[in-house]
């Protein structure tokens, strides 16, 4: 993805092309900015970009690349394998802890859980293949069974398999279930290689910075590069945002996202991005705290191998599980 800011109006002609690197391409138009999708057919590419002024003009010059040298990939393996045998944190609750949370959430009688994308909605792609939805869904479904080997709460999933889910719908599974809790489950991207880390959303009608602005964009426009940000979908959420039931518990949804980052930070051991907000549709309409989570960036080769790892997605529903359980001793004492 490529952000370009500029406040001249301009529009971006496509045309026939044949690419061996180049699949396809689409761009949005937001208030002050284009956003521009390139897919590639292959995963191993470089590019480089330069501008013109007569006519202004951008060139972005993609070069298809081999494979990484097997003695690196072997190198990193090896880092991986070391710091999968290193002690993890102990995730099993103290006894006390254990008494205090189950006696608070016998009035939490259901918790949604809601593995983002699905279906014919794919989600981010990492560098080697892997799909958002297939590694949202996994976690999701370990931190179902964690809750509820632990809790007597009910627990739903807004989806259990490949399905496709409107955002409209997912909040609509929580209402009329009456959920007590909502976690949204994703997985980050970023057009910055280095980026690291996670993440934990409550919703606001302005973003944090701009990266949370484009990450809420791309989450509620899943599907449409074309239509973009117009005043009226913006207007739209913000009506949702402080119309509807969710404004009443923004104070509650930011406890809860602060206390889920807290333990993936200490539990993961990765980089605290913090907490941060961002008008993201699903969250508009759900009338219980509510939040987005993203685990990681499989944008991130290093990431994306560790959110294929079982172990990975065991430990990040086991800090999702944490923090929902400190989050419920807190409010027990109020």
């Amino acid at each position: 993805m490529i952000n370009i800011r500029t406040d001249v109006v301009f529009r971006i002609q496509r045309g026939a092309f044949e690419s061996r690197i180049i699949k396809s391409f689409g761009w949005s138009k937001g208030k002050d900015f284009y956003i521009l999708a390139i897919r590639t057919k292959v995963r191993n590419f470089s590019y480089d970009y330069f501008s013109l002024s007569d006519p202004p003009k951008l060139v972005i010059d993609f070069t298809q690349i081999d494979e990484e040298k097997s003695g690196a990939r072997d190198s990193l393996k090896e880092e991986e394998a070391s710091r999968e045998k290193a002690p993890q944190p102990s995730t099993a609750l103290p006894s006390s802890k254990m008494r205090t949370a189950s006696s608070a959430l016998q009035g939490m009688k259901t918790i949604v859980i809601d593995p983002g994308h699905g279906g014919l909605e794919p989600g981010a792609k990492g560098r080697f293949g892997t799909l958002e939805k297939n590694i949202a869904l996994e976690i999701a479904l370990k931190l179902k069974a964690v809750i509820e080997r632990n809790f007597p709460s009910r627990v739903v999933l807004t989806r259990d398999k490949d399905l496709n889910v409107s955002l409209e719908n997912r909040a609509a599974i929580a209402n009329n279930n009456k959920a007590d809790f909502f976690i949204s489950i994703h997985a980050n991207s970023s057009f910055r290689k280095e980026a690291r880390g996670s993440e934990t959303y409550f919703l606001s009608r302005d973003a944090t910075d701009e990266e949370a602005r484009r990450l809420a964009f791309m989450e509620n426009n899943p599907a449409e590069f074309e239509e973009g940000i117009t005043e009226e979908s913006e207007n739209e959420i913000q009506m949702i945002l402080w119309d509807m039931a969710q404004s009443a518990f923004l104070k509650q949804s930011s406890v809860l996202a602060e206390s889920i980052q807290k333990e993936l930070n200490l539990l993961l051991r990765t980089s605290n991005r913090g907490v941060k907000q961002a008008p993201f549709t699903v969250l508009a309409g759900v009338a219980c705290p509510a939040v987005l989570v993203e685990v990681a960036f499989i944008s991130n080769p290093r990431e994306e191998r560790s959110l294929t790892r079982e172990g990975f997605q065991v430990n990040v529903a086991q800090a999702i599980y944490r923090g929902l359980v400190n989050y419920i001793e807190l409010y027990s004492k109020k």
